[in-house]
């Protein structure tokens, strides 16, 4: 039933006169609907508190700058949109505040849209004070958006956006009508949560625009954000458009860069990058006509290349929108860049992108790189970059700067924690005195809580003891709560299911000669949504599994899973995986992706299968399987296929791995069996950064390293072969001699390499 809640007070009024605003408490989707038909301005309709769930949410009509049709929740936070729901705006001067959008996805390509159809787009419209957290489509690939802007003259404020895990940008300002371009949207005090590394192309935290309208301006305004932890590719911003303002905002131990991608005449000023000594933190990348990089502030980033702390770009002469256009006019200046591992001028030079950067200026800048590292390099001709007033500390400086000596004086931290030089007389050089960093508690609902770091495996502090026998670790393992830590006596478990894992958890033994795991099914362990799993000192053994197709110690379901996982094995031992022809040990599947395999010290023989399989995603789209892979210190004998067979394909260049390190490995008759169809007792397929260091191989198939995009690192260094085959090294894309730095590796031929 509607609940009118009053009527505003009115004094005498004719006929003529508008209708008097009203507000309506509605308990059930048909009573929104019925209300929503005949709303007007200043009417406000308010959703009780508790759960609507497959909510196909629609709010348009006439609202007026001084009475905006209002939807809002009964108490913020207390509205939460569950399963099947959406949210869409139309019409003018429409205001959304207070909902949560948790649990489930949106059936459409949007979760919030600023437009019902393409022919009624909201204008004057604002949404304040709803979260998105986590509603995420189930398949990783499949591709929306969370937010997408529309129309004119539309504020997105105070919003929480958060763990986004599937493919597709999280917030998309959109030009694709003639009454979207030259927008003035404004994207203001916003909390855009972590974003885990997808693993693909598609994990931009916004956008603004495509290459397709680039052409044109938006006019968008993005200003005093907070970017925590979004590291879902290369581009946090993807600027692809003219006349964007990008100010104020603050990126903490974010991967990637705010990329000026496409478009012209964008300001990005009094920005910090906080990136907290995390991998592939990255700060602003240059492309394109007439940009302004003014103000802003870098320190503990560590990206290079396409993820510097600054990246100016070569590009592409008479350049298509959809490529690189050439740096022309920017205007770079009072940046600080301290801490940080790279700035990079002419990034991305090739054959293709051979326009260097012309008409531009680089000066008043305060730049600091890490002490014995490389810091400012250049790959192309700057000479049309003209440099003043610049101040460089540590770090090394390519020849080619030769004029930007390092002589930075002491630096002394402000009132605001910032770095800035000790000499009053450089009080012109570098971000601003006063740049303010805006704080966590002042970005999104003041009442939805920020997300904390992941559960760490044994966070929750619990140990449970679990004595040997059937059935006990089964049913340990189902009552465990995250961060829990199994710790099993000494003695044999067997185990008749296979156990699923939902939940961050440890099984420890009590050393790998004393406490033994053996399994009747396939699997011991499936992955689930969720799943984390850290096993050491214990064996496990597949003597009694059944002879099936598939067979993995460890792998993940059929189905594909959201939230990124931890694999950690260490001072295990694993023997007997030979009932058939390929069993494995870990086995990540497809639309999966693992942040961190770690595996150390421990022994792996008679296994017929491949000790890591990360190689599910094979279709070439740039997408892959495991982020980070570190096998070291452990032996392998008789191992039919690779310990390690990671594949990532296609040409994309918009993610940061893999990154593999095989160290200190022994190899014994590895990768031989005429099953292995990879040729290689190590198989590393477009791997970015590899090592490779300080392995014996013995009697084994040889190191196979295939290159594909990008700038990979791949060194082979310090190891040594008996019976053993010189490397496989493949380029797929770069026209020359197989980029892999080797040295020091001996063949007992007496070779070296």
């Amino acid at each position: 039933m509607l609940t009118r809640l009053g009527l505003v007070t009115a004094v005498a009024c004719l006929a003529a006169c508008p209708a008097l605003a009203e507000q309506y408490l509605v308990h059930t989707q048909a009573e929104y609907s019925e209300i929503a038909r005949q709303v007007e301005a200043g009417d406000e309709i308010i959703l009780a508190n508790g759960e609507w769930r497959d909510f196909d949410l629609v709010i348009t009509g006439m609202g007026r700058e001084d009475a905006p049709i209002v939807l809002k929740a009964q108490e913020p936070g207390q509205v939460i949109l569950t399963g099947l729901s959406s949210l869409r705006l139309g019409g003018e001067y429409v205001t959304v505040s207070g909902l949560v959008f948790r649990d489930g996805f949106s059936p459409r390509g949007e979760v919030v849209s600023f437009r019902v159809s393409k022919h009624n787009q909201a204008s004057h419209s604002r949404v304040t004070q709803v979260v998105i957290d986590g509603f995420s489509k189930p398949d990783r690939y499949e591709s929306d958006y969370w937010v997408g802007i529309y129309g004119h003259d539309n504020w997105l404020d105070r919003n929480f956006l958060a763990n986004k895990t599937n493919k597709g940008v999280t917030l998309a300002v959109r030009l694709d009508t003639e009454e979207s371009r030259e927008n003035d949207h404004r994207i203001e005090y916003n909390y855009f949560g972590p974003r885990a590394v997808l693993g693909s192309n598609g994990g931009e935290t916004l956008r603004i625009g495509t290459s397709h309208y680039s052409m044109f301006n938006s006019n968008t305004v993005v200003a005093y954000n907070v970017f925590d932890r979004t590291g879902g590719e290369v581009e946090i911003i993807s600027s692809k458009s003219g006349g964007n303002v990008f100010r104020g905002n603050v990126f903490r131990a974010a991967r990637g860069t705010l990329t000026l991608r496409h478009g012209d005449n964008n300001v990005v000023e009094g920005n910090v990058f906080l990136g907290e000594g995390a991998d592939y933190t990255g700060g602003i990348r240059v492309i394109n006509r007439g940009q302004t990089v003014r103000g802003n502030y870098m320190e503990g980033l560590r990206g290079e290349a396409f993820s510097s702390a600054l990246a100016i770009m070569n590009g592409v002469p008479n350049s298509p929108v959809n490529r690189y256009v050439e740096v022309e006019g920017a205007r770079i200046e009072n940046n600080t860049i301290v801490d940080s591992r790279r700035v990079a001028f002419n990034v991305g030079a090739d054959e293709e992108r051979s326009a260097a950067p012309s008409s531009s200026t680089f000066k008043n800048n305060v730049l600091s790189g890490l002490e014995g590292e490389s810091f400012l390099e250049v790959y192309g001709d700057i000479s049309g970059i003209a440099m003043a007033g610049n101040q460089v500390g540590k770090g090394g400086v390519a020849a080619a700067l030769a004029e930007l000596n390092p002589s930075l004086p002491e630096l002394v931290r402000g009132e605001n924690g910032l770095l800035y030089p000790a000499d009053p007389e450089l009080s012109g050089v570098g971000a601003p005195r006063d740049l303010r960093v805006i704080g966590l508690d002042e970005v999104g609902p003041g009442w939805y809580p920020k997300p904390g770091a992941a559960t760490e495996f044994g966070s929750s502090g619990k140990v449970i003891e679990v004595e040997a026998g059937q059935g006990a670790l089964a049913q340990a393992v189902m009552a465990a709560e995250p961060g829990d830590v199994l710790k099993l006596a000494a003695g044999e478990y067997m185990v008749e299911r296979t156990l699923p894992l939902t939940t961050t958890l440890s099984i420890i033994g009590a050393g790998a000669d004393e406490t033994v795991v053996m399994f009747a099914r396939p699997s011991l362990v499936e992955l689930r949504e969720g799943g984390n799993l850290r096993l050491a000192g214990l064996t496990i053994d597949g003597a009694r599994a059944p002879d099936s197709v598939g067979n993995s110690v460890i792998r993940t379901g059929v189905y594909p899973i959201q939230s990124n996982l931890r694999v950690e094995l260490d001072e295990i031992a694993v023997r007997n995986l030979d009932v058939n022809k390929s069993f494995s040990v870990l086995t990540l599947g497809k639309s999966t992706l693992a942040d961190r395999v770690s595996i150390k010290n421990s022994a792996f023989q008679n296994i017929s299968g491949t000790i890591v399989s990360a190689a599910a995603e094979t279709e070439d789209y740039g997408q892959y399987n495991v982020e980070y892979l570190d096998i070291s210190n452990n032996a392998f004998a008789n191992v039919g296929g690779p310990i390690a067979s990671i594949y990532r394909g296609g040409r994309d260049e918009s993610t940061f791995g893999p990154n593999v390190t095989i160290t200190g490995n022994a190899l014994t008759n590895v990768g031989l069996a005429p099953t292995n169809g990879t040729g290689g007792s190590v198989n590393l397929h477009g791997v970015q950064i590899a090592a490779i260091e300080g392995n014996a191989v013995s009697g084994s198939a040889p190191f196979r390293v295939v290159h594909t995009v990008g700038t990979p690192k791949t060194r082979i260094a310090d190891n040594t072969f008996a019976a053993t085959g010189e490397f496989i090294l493949e380029e797929l894309v770069f026209d020359g001699e197989h980029r892999a730095v080797l040295s020091g590796n001996e063949f007992a031929d007496g070779g070296d390499k």
